[in-house]
């Protein structure tokens, strides 16, 4: 895949997004309970992250949403603290190193912002998602953080920003 670009949601993007979220959850077996799955405003991303402190990515490819990832404060957590929120790619975008652009984008928009650690949660089985939070400095917590209400996400990291 050669022509990508990284760029803020637009609204019309709602329903590709929520589309690329659902088929990556299908495709990985993710729990649809207790995870993002489930999240209301899965359908109205553009909108949620229209917030304070808050904004989503999406990767397009030759007019096609093939990535996404957001930055936002944590949820019933410490003021200081981002979580790295609904970061999924398709499968033919994996191995490219556009994750990576995207962690680093949500990251800055995260010091932007004036946030000081980025948390975020992940399934055990995603090895390869784990292996760039790692890379990018991301490192492993014993317990939660904040109540974001994926209680079947039992994998918690954190980055100093």
């Amino acid at each position: 895949m050669v022509n990508w670009l990284i760029r803020e949601i637009e609204r019309k993007d709602n329903q590709s997004v929520a589309s690329l979220i659902r088929a990556v959850f299908d495709e990985m077996e993710i729990p649809k309970v207790g995870t993002a799955y489930e999240d209301p405003c899965l359908d109205f991303m553009f909108e949620e992250y229209s917030k304070p402190k808050s904004a989503y990515f999406v990767v397009e490819s030759d007019g096609e949403i093939v990535g996404c990832a957001g930055i936002a404060p944590l949820e019933n957590g410490d003021a200081k603290i981002c979580e790295l929120q609904k970061m999924y790619f398709l499968p033919k975008t994996r191995g490219l190193g556009i994750g990576a652009k995207m962690m680093e984008k949500c990251l800055e928009q995260g010091r932007l912002f004036g946030f000081e650690k980025c948390y975020i949660e992940t399934m055990p089985f995603m090895h390869a998602a784990q292996k760039l939070y790692k890379k990018s400095g991301f490192e492993y917590l014993d317990a939660p953080l904040g109540c974001t209400g994926h209680n079947s996400c039992p994998v918690w990291m954190l980055k100093v920003l």
